[in-house]
């Protein structure tokens, strides 16, 4: 869920502006799971641009505040979120850790790396929602150690409703800056893209697991 239309408007503005979203419908990329797509999202680049890194930084804290008051730890999701993340609890003069997508094989087999206590309330950033499976994994890690996750903020979600059910079924409430029908709309309204590709973006979103 977006939060703030005035901000979803705005990250999306700013991670086009970067080409931290890459809109090619004619030249599709092909995803770890192997859908096929014609929008690739790689938020990590914002933190090479001090004015984007710096409202994404800005506007995250609020709303973890907003959301949620003020938690005793950040957590980021590795390991495109651990900048965020740290930049966040920065923000916030708060203690940050980041989360594994499993226990290292090695030395103390950690899957959270950072100082963690029991019943301590956490607030997860991540750079991306697609499925949130990965993202749920670390919610799931922290659990496993007693942590009070009181929810996620996320730069960017593709909204994808399996995304939904995921969330929904965890009991994780999860809130972004902005996500995809902000971003089509952004990148319409300025040129950005052409109609012919608008309408193939708009068909993919509908059904991107079969879209080719």
């Amino acid at each position: 869920m977006v939060l703030n239309e005035d901000t979803a408007r705005k990250t999306a503005a700013q991670l086009l502006q970067i080409n931290a979203i890459k809109l090619e419908p004619e030249n599709p990329f092909t995803w770890a799971s192997g859908w096929k797509s014609p929008i690739y999202c790689d938020n990590r680049i914002m933190l090479s641009y001090p004015e984007t890194r710096n409202f994404v930084r800005e506007e995250m804290a609020k709303q973890v505040v907003e959301l949620y008051g003020k938690p005793d730890v950040i957590a980021g999701v590795a390991t495109g979120a651990i900048g965020i993340g740290m930049l966040v609890a920065d923000a916030l003069g708060l203690p940050f850790v980041y989360v594994r997508p499993e226990p290292k094989s090695h030395g103390r087999q950690n899957q959270i790396e950072g100082y963690l206590e029991a019943g301590q309330q956490v607030v997860v950033i991540e750079d991306l929602i697609s499925t949130g499976k990965s993202s749920l994994n670390a919610v799931n890690a922290l659990k496993a150690v007693n942590a009070d996750v009181k929810g996620m903020i996320a730069v960017f979600t593709y909204g994808f409703d399996v995304a939904t059910t995921n969330f929904e079924e965890a009991e994780v409430t999860l809130h972004t800056l902005s996500n995809y029908d902000h971003l089509i709309a952004q990148a319409s309204e300025t040129n950005y893209i052409k109609e012919s590709q608008l309408q193939t973006l708009l068909q993919w979103k509908s059904d991107p697991s079969q879209w080719q």
